[in-house]
């Protein structure tokens, strides 16, 4: 049986390497972005000078060869899926019989006049990559329009080689459509200490071009100011990258309609990684999730499901992180923007401003609910357990060292944590445990 894979990102490539451990099946990854799997990840760390191409690459070149993973480089403009055929940019044509959707984003534009000029990019590939490094020889201003973390990630590449940024920011404070205000308030004082001009409450009304082809500039549309720089990074979000299987049959929504099995609407075609729009998400998550660890999970449950053993996908409880400049950002469960009343919270800022815990409980019955987290690492699996046991929020507070896993001699915070909590409660809770392996592994195993 031939399995082809059209992307070779995490959930493709992820796909392949569990296929390969469960079948002798004939396995091919299709790219048109690279010839080898790199980590999408770090991008900014190439562009900033720490690491090499080569160095984000997961495997050796050789590993593919080793597994019987045929790699082809080329781009595919058309899917047959009545003949089960692939018809490529170079004229090739490529017979399967399982197909793997596995086709990502694409970043996100909106009509403007001027999206489409040269010097006007998203952060995605990387070909993106090599364009903001196309451009960035001699560039005087760069303006990243939208907030994110993909947009934070670009204004920092800029920063890192002293190219003035603007962000331009719809929202009133950075990311608040997810991170609650205070959080929101957190990171957008930050970015503009780190000299980023962030510009909040405003929208993009159109790109200048310099009368060649190039952006040379943007309008506020609110007020009508423009802003002149010679890079418009276009980062408000992505979306499912299908439009080459439109009237191609196959069931769309925002990305391609897939069951609990990643299956498509068209027998022995499946679609997993951003592309995949669950049909029935599970509750409490979005049917689209762009996030590596979604994607990689749902590779390994496509192989099984090729491969005859057949499970649904369980995303388990939701994670993230990332870092904003150099606060680094975990968040685990559910944590909203704009909670139902429910959803109570508590929230600790220490001093310095720089580091927050937030931690969301039921208001009924008093089980935690998630954690966000910024300057301050907290273990993923204490985190998770406390979520999906529906522990209760006193309970968490007494054992909340438990959760550290910043290294030794990090100052902790906990009981300062707990003394909030009890002085809004009237409690009188005393932490329980101190942080160390060997509780933590009792606690885990229990």
């Amino acid at each position: 049986m031939h399995v082809a894979i059209i992307g070779n990102g995490i959930s493709g490539v992820t796909a392949a390497r569990f296929i390969r451990k469960l079948s002798d099946h004939q396995i091919t990854i299709i790219s048109s972005e690279s010839e080898h799997f790199f980590s999408r990840t770090a991008l900014m760390y190439i562009y900033m000078g720490h690491m090499r191409y080569e160095d984000t690459k997961p495997y050796e070149d050789w590993f593919w060869k080793k597994n019987r993973i045929d790699l082809l480089f080329d781009h595919v403009k058309r899917v047959d899926f009545e003949e089960k055929n692939l018809l490529m940019a170079s004229g090739n044509h490529v017979k399967y019989d399982k197909l793997i959707l596995a086709v990502g984003s694409k970043s996100n534009k909106f009509g403007w006049p001027g999206q489409d000029l040269d010097a006007v990019r998203g952060l995605y590939s990387l070909q993106d990559l090599e364009e903001m490094e196309k451009y960035s020889e001699g560039l005087r201003r760069a303006v990243i329009v939208g907030g994110g973390l993909i947009g934070i990630e670009m204004a920092e590449m800029f920063a890192s080689r002293e190219i003035p940024v603007t962000m331009v920011v719809r929202e009133d404070y950075y990311w608040n459509n997810v991170l609650p205000n205070e959080e929101s308030i957190i990171i957008s004082n930050h970015i503009k200490e780190h000299h980023i001009d962030l510009r909040l409450g405003v929208n993009l009304q159109e790109i200048l071009d310099d009368g060649n082809g190039r952006a040379a500039g943007i309008i506020i549309k609110e007020t009508g100011e423009k802003i002149d720089c010679g890079f418009v990074g276009l980062t408000p979000g992505v979306s499912p990258n299908i439009d080459f299987l439109k009237d191609s049959g196959l069931e769309l929504g925002r990305g391609i309609k897939v069951n609990e099995y990643m299956e498509t609407s068209i027998p022995d075609v499946f679609a997993i990684g951003d592309c995949a729009e669950r049909i029935e998400p599970v509750p409490g998550r979005r049917g689209i999730e762009a996030v590596w660890y979604t994607g990689r999970m749902m590779g390994e449950t496509v192989a099984y499901n090729i491969c005859g053993k057949r499970i649904a996908y369980d995303p388990g409880i939701w994670f993230n992180s990332a870092k904003f400049i150099d606060i680094e950002y975990q968040v685990y469960g559910t944590v909203l923007a704009h909670p139902p009343e429910n959803h109570k919270s508590l929230f600790w800022q220490h001093d310095g401003g720089k580091i927050s815990v937030r931690i969301v409980y039921d208001d009924n019955g008093g089980a935690v609910l998630g954690f966000n987290l910024l300057g301050v690492r907290y273990r993923h699996e204490v985190c998770e357990k406390w979520i999906k046991t529906g522990t209760h929020i006193e309970e968490v507070m007494e054992h909340l060292s438990l959760a550290n896993f910043d290294p030794e001699f990090y100052k902790e915070y906990e009981q300062e944590i707990l003394d909030l909590y009890n002085s809004q409660t009237g409690r009188d809770l005393k932490l329980k445990k101190k942080r160390s392996l060997s509780s933590v592994l009792r606690f885990l195993s229990n």
